[in-house]
């Protein structure tokens, strides 16, 4: 799946539960395809999902995903920015952990989820 496919499958969902877990599955496909085709599946910019904290955390993905694989993030990616921070996790110690651990991609994007969560797929 490409990140613009991740895009329309969120935006048929408004269950955080079922996008969470679209996430994790993209996250896992990501893991398995070859190295060479993986730059690939970020490339196209993602139709916007209807929420913009989605919007957001899609571009702090594929700018997080193309920063390991040591490529300049899609231009794309830039406009997907929140004004105003988006702590997905409800707990608090789990908010501040995000906070002391979000990736660099995520921090710019203003989406907050630690790093460890990214790898639970």
């Amino acid at each position: 799946m490409t990140v613009a496919g991740l895009a329309a499958c969120l935006s048929r969902s408004q269950d955080d539960k079922i996008r969470w877990k679209l996430v994790w599955g993209f996250l896992e496909g990501d893991r398995w395809e070859q190295a060479g085709a993986q730059p690939a599946l970020l490339a196209d910019e993602p139709p916007l999902t209807g929420d913009e904290r989605w919007d957001a955390l899609l571009g702090a993905l594929a700018e997080h995903l193309a920063a390991g694989h040591d490529l300049a993030p899609p231009a794309w990616t830039g406009f997907r920015v929140l004004r105003r921070p988006w702590f997905p996790a409800e707990l608090p110690a789990l908010r501040a952990h995000a906070l002391a651990h979000a990736p660099a991609a995520f921090r710019k994007h203003g989406v907050y989820l630690a790093a460890a969560d990214l790898g639970t797929a």
